[in-house]
């Protein structure tokens, strides 16, 4: 975008000189804003997704079962992810106890980091004001407030991401192939947080070093193979150590129907999300039943509450700024930038838009720190060259789109309906002020400047603000106030309600969790049921392993019906919880529901705090 002073000789923008040392104070608040945000009332939201909650209990009481993601400190059965996140998420329970906060502070945490460093990436090619309107953006895009809120993965992936492109950056300044290993480090532990979603940045970063590295073709390309070794090594050491370690030493790797971290990778959480095919999955099975796919889906009611209120400007300033440098010199950095992020962006929301399997809202936030880049990048460099015409026009496009692309968006709501036609009004009277801003005294036309981000950021901040003010809890949590627009807390497929569910916890009551308590060290599980959520609730009040039969879904062959005999022959397991489940359009094992049928079948039950519970220690 800065090219477009000189076509022939783009202007970099430098850092400001030692002396002026304005945004250094900015960015300060910026920081301290975003970690009151992403702080504030965070125990409101108690245990969120108890799935990963428990699971970080039970990596506080044991190493093998925060080395593994085990659900359970006994290690039956572990998460239907990789790991890394848990490992934070573990780690802090052992050091402050297993509480809301533990768990969800170091997801804050992470969205104040990924604020930073992506002020730091923009800036270093753009300057600081680019960097901060950057960090604002991305700490005010309602799908970032909600998972840096949350404690699913998402937020150390982002977090990783967003280092790795800061390494990108830096790696491209000197052809560095130091810094460009330590991008593909980062995005290697990006995969262990949440597996092949952290390679989709792969191409945009490769992209960007291949094109404007200042070193010869050679080493580029013999620096990008180097940087693919870092990836592969930090990502698949793991596997390997999880691939040779005896599997009967180790808890049974839960979404995989071979006890396989590699099905797990390539399967059910690889190329599976992709086409539909997922053995095991709810509601899957050729794309069965997870929304239309095409390219609005970013704008469907799902999805756009968390992510589309800066996708069109950002996409516009992806072209305008690609156009703007078409003649650029090679190495030109701020084009690099923008294949860097335009390129992230627009794989991502590709795949995205198109991908048949398993997808929930929340996934979106991936996008929000390319959005934030493109955006913050083209609003800064294009004010600077308000007095071109193509600069004001730009400009005048990019706020008016806002404005639009806001109004339609909260004219799907019933939510605040003063806020549409307010924003619209005002964002059409900023564009029309912008296309003058050059012929304006400083102070008028730095007013409108303020016009101009507020109509930027009203309709994203204020459904940031909805959403930090709303508690979000279960295993797919949406953006926005309870009234928005989207769904809450359900997703095609159902599952069974109760006390614990496929997709939601609830807290059993106090007779049933002293029941539970009560001898609790004298076995290796205090109870079993199906469904890792329903087990999570139960475990997480119990503070007992409660071993999950059939994995998160109820579809994994976990225990056979032979173990599960086995075990409650020796006595390991007290009790049995629940009335057992009902296949519900999936695919995978039915052996959770061969056990709940046999413990059905062979033991007495009573009723305790409104769950069935089966004394698997009594008299068959």
């Amino acid at each position: 975008m800065t090219a477009l002073a000189s076509r022939e000789t783009p202007v970099v923008t430098p850092s400001p000189p030692a002396g002026r040392t304005w945004h250094r104070p900015a960015l300060g608040v910026l920081l301290l804003a975003t970690a009151a945000l992403y702080l504030w009332d965070l125990g409101a939201s108690g245990w969120a997704n108890a799935f990963y909650s428990a699971a970080a209990q039970a990596g506080s009481q044991t190493w093998k079962a925060l080395f593994f993601g085990s659900s359970d400190a006994a290690n039956a059965i572990t998460v239907d992810k990789t790991p890394a996140a848990l490992w934070v998420m573990s780690l802090s329970a052992r050091l402050f106890g297993v509480n809301a906060w533990s768990v969800l502070v170091p997801q804050a945490l992470m969205g104040v980091g990924s604020v930073w460093l992506l002020y730091a990436a923009v800036r270093r090619v753009s300057g600081p004001a680019a960097g901060l309107v950057a960090g604002l953006v991305l700490a005010l895009t309602p799908a970032a407030a909600l998972m840096f809120r949350f404690n699913n993965p998402d937020a150390l992936l982002v977090l990783l991401l967003v280092a790795a492109a800061y390494c990108v950056v830096r790696a491209i300044e000197k052809a560095s192939p130091r810094w460009l290993a330590l991008a593909g480090v980062a995005v290697g532990f990006g995969f262990l947080a949440k597996m092949l979603q952290a390679f989709l940045v792969l191409p945009a970063f490769a992209l960007a070093y291949l094109v404007a590295a200042p070193v010869s073709l050679g080493k580029r390309l013999l620096h990008l193979l180097g940087a693919l070794a870092a990836t592969l090594v930090s990502a698949g050491w793991y596997l390997l150590v999880v691939a040779l370690w005896p599997v009967a030493d180790r808890p049974y790797i839960g979404g995989s129907q071979t006890n396989s971290l590699w099905e797990l990778v390539f399967g059910y959480n690889g190329f599976g999300r992709i086409t539909g095919d997922e053995v095991g999955s709810v509601g899957g099975g050729g794309g069965g039943g997870w929304g239309s796919t095409g390219l609005t889906r970013l704008f469907g009611s799902e999805m756009a509450g968390g992510i589309a209120w800066l996708l069109p400007p950002a996409v516009l300033a992806l072209g305008a700024g690609l156009w703007f440098t078409r003649r650029a010199p090679r190495t030109d950095r701020s084009r690099a930038a923008l294949l860097l992020w335009g390129g992230w962006l627009l794989v991502t929301a590709l795949v995205f838009s198109y991908m048949g399997g398993i997808i929930h809202p929340y996934y979106t936030v991936a996008l929000a720190p390319a959005i934030a880049a493109l955006v913050g990048t083209a609003a800064v460099q294009l004010w600077r060259l308000r007095d071109q015409p193509a600069a004001s026009g730009l400009l005048t496009g990019g706020v008016a789109l806002t404005a639009l692309t806001t109004y339609l968006l909260l004219s799907d709501s019933s939510w605040q309906p003063w806020l549409a036609p307010t924003v619209l009004v005002g964002g059409l009277l900023a564009a029309v002020a912008l296309f003058f801003a050059a012929h304006l005294t400083r102070r008028a036309a730095s007013a409108v400047a303020a016009l101009a981000v507020v109509v930027l950021l009203a309709g994203s901040g204020a459904y940031t603000l909805a959403t930090a003010a709303t508690t979000h809890s279960g295993a797919i949590p949406s953006a926005g106030p309870s009234s928005g627009f989207g769904f809450r807390g359900g997703a095609p497929g159902g599952g069974r309600g109760g006390p614990g569910s496929l997709l939601s916890t609830t807290t059993p009551g106090a007779s049933l969790t002293a029941l539970l308590q009560k001898d609790a060290e004298k076995y290796t599980w205090t109870a079993a049921t199906v469904l890792s959520n329903a087990a999570a609730g139960y475990q997480l009040a119990s503070g007992a392993p409660v071993m999950a039969v059939g994995g998160f879904n109820g579809t994994d062959p976990y225990p056979t019906l032979e173990q599960f005999q086995q075990y409650v022959e020796s006595g390991r397991i007290h009790y049995f919880l629940g009335e057992g489940m009902t296949m519900r359009g999936t695919s995978g094992s039915d052996t959770a529901q061969e056990i709940a049928d046999w413990v059905a079948s062979h033991y007495a039950s009573s009723t305790v705090d409104g769950v069935t519970v089966y004394d698997l220690t009594a008299t068959a």
